[in-house]
């Protein structure tokens, strides 16, 4: 279960949420002062989000929230009666992730406390192609071969990724034109995408890409997706 730390000073509200997360199957940990809930960050390292009050006893949330995150990236939401605009926008530039006033329904604030761990898990989620004997990994920027990596140029282990990323179908040249952009912000020559193209396809194999004459290239193969 992940742990939620719920820094609220008023005692009623305080438990309402803790049963509320526990009925969800989240495990919630609870504080009601700012050093309470620092003892939390610092000791506590598997707590997926936090919950905070703005106004605490001995300081405020945007205090605590920016003490967090000389710590952790881990999801924060503001909670308090202060929805006023500038409230709001101080709250997210110190690195708040969200901001829901109360009083809330307990509908939405299980939708966004779900929504902004799945936002957080998408970040540490390793995006990996896979086809036949070839591995693309997103994260690394690399291509592999039967195990053995790839000697990709820049331009070749995009070519790739956007073939794979677009499995079955046909990608015309003047897509990959507008995708591929060179430094100096001008298009690749069309015989350019030829000659990279041609490399890759011996790197890789033949019988992963396709000429699609008059149109552009297509990939062959079915193509996996897996979050590594």
């Amino acid at each position: 279960m992940k742990k939620i730390l719920i820094v609220e000073d008023e005692p009623g509200l305080r438990n309402n949420i803790k049963e509320l997360l526990s009925r969800h199957g989240f495990a919630p940990l609870t504080a009601s002062t700012l050093s309470e809930a620092m003892h939390y960050t610092l000791n506590h390292k598997d707590i997926a989000l936090f919950l905070l009050d703005v106004w605490l006893p001995d300081g405020d949330g945007f205090a605590l929230c920016s003490r967090i995150r000389r710590h952790t990236l881990t999801p924060v939401i503001f909670l308090t009666a202060c929805d006023d605009e500038e409230s709001v926008v101080k709250g997210l530039n110190l690195g708040g992730d969200d901001y829901i006033a109360k009083p809330f329904r307990t509908a939405e604030l299980i939708s966004r406390i779900r929504a902004n761990l799945r936002r957080q898990e998408s970040l540490h989620a390793v995006k990996v192609l896979y086809s036949g004997d070839l591995r693309l990994d997103l994260r690394q920027g690399a291509a592999y071969k039967n195990g053995a990596m790839l000697p990709l140029g820049a331009v070749e282990y995009r070519l790739l990724q956007i073939l794979m990323q677009n499995a079955g179908c046909i990608v015309k040249r003047e897509q990959f034109m507008e995708k591929l952009w060179d430094a100096s912000g001008k298009f690749a020559e069309d015989n350019t995408l030829s000659v990279h193209m041609s490399r890759l396809r011996k790197k890789a194999g033949a019988e992963y890409i396709e000429t699609i004459r008059g149109f552009g290239y297509r990939f062959r193969q079915p193509v996996t997706e897996r979050l590594e």
